[in-house]
C-alpha cells in the first residue's frame, strides 16, 4: 500500500482542543442565557460548526453568540498553547516527504484558522475544509479534498478521533487511522467502529505510516 495523501482532523487530534471549546461556550452563552449550561448539554449539540452550536442554543443571540465565541476562544487559547508532542515534528517529516497533507474539521473556518495560527501549523495544510453550521459534513469535505488535489483516494487516509470520523471516512470510501492518544478520546468506542487502524501516540502513527510513504 501506498499513502501519499493525509486528510487530518483538529480538535483531538492535532491538539487537545476540546476543554478550550467547551470553556469558551461556556463564556459566551451562559451570559447570553441567563443560567449555567453543562458540558454534557454543550457537547450534544456537537455535529455542526461552532457557529451550529450556538444557533442551536441561543437562537435569538446567534450573532452576538458567535461574536463572543470567538473573542473568548481567541482569550483563552493560552490553555491549549501547543499541539500535541510529536505532531508538528510528524507534519513536517511529512512535507518533507512529498505527501499532500490538508485539513478537514468540523470547527468553523474562523476558529480553525485561529488554532492553526496559534499551533504555528498554518502552513502545512495544502486544502482547508472547515465545518458548516447546518450540519456535519465531513464526508463531503474529504471528498472535495480529494477532488481538489487529483489525488486517487486508494492512496488517502484520514486521522480523526471521534466516531463520526471513522464514519464519515467510510462513507466517504477512504481508510481511517483512528486517533486515541488525546484524553478526551474512548478508544473502546473507536474500536467497536472497526476502524483501519488505531494508534495510541503520535509516535507510534508516525513509525507506521514511515512504511508507507
Amino acid at each position: 500500500m501506498k499513502i501519499n495523501t493525509i486528510i487530518f482532523d483538529l480538535d483531538g487530534t492535532i491538539a487537545d482542543t476540546l476543554p478550550l471549546c467547551i470553556a469558551a461556550f461556556k463564556k459566551s452563552i451562559e451570559p447570553l442565557l441567563g443560567s449555567q449550561i453543562s458540558e454534557q448539554e454543550i457537547v450534544a449539540t456537537f455535529g455542526p460548526s461552532e457557529e451550529g452550536t450556538i444557533r442551536k442554543l441561543v437562537p435569538e443571540n446567534e450573532e452576538a453568540g458567535i461574536k463572543s465565541y470567538l473573542e473568548h476562544y481567541i482569550a483563552l487559547h493560552h490553555s491549549c498553547a501547543h499541539p500535541f508532542e510529536g505532531i508538528k515534528e510528524l507534519l513536517q517529516f511529512l512535507k518533507d516527504s512529498g505527501v499532500h497533507l490538508a485539513m478537514v474539521t468540523g470547527k468553523g473556518v474562523h476558529s480553525t484558522k485561529i488554532s492553526l495560527e496559534q499551533f504555528g501549523l498554518s502552513d502545512f495544510f495544502n486544502v482547508l475544509e472547515t465545518g458548516r453550521a447546518e450540519g456535519p459534513d465531513k464526508s463531503n469535505g474529504i471528498k472535495r479534498v480529494i477532488n481538489r488535489l487529483n489525488v486517487d483516494q486508494s492512496q488517502c487516509i484520514y486521522v480523526g478521533d471521534a466516531p463520526s470520523d471513522i464514519l464519515a471516512s467510510k462513507k466517504a470510501g477512504i481508510s481511517i487511522a483512528s486517533a486515541a492518544w488525546a484524553e478526551t478520546t474512548d478508544a473502546q468506542e473507536l474500536l467497536t467502529l472497526s476502524p483501519n487502524w488505531i494508534f495510541y501516540c503520535v509516535q507510534e502513527f508516525r513509525d507506521w505510516i514511515t512504511k508507507f510513504i
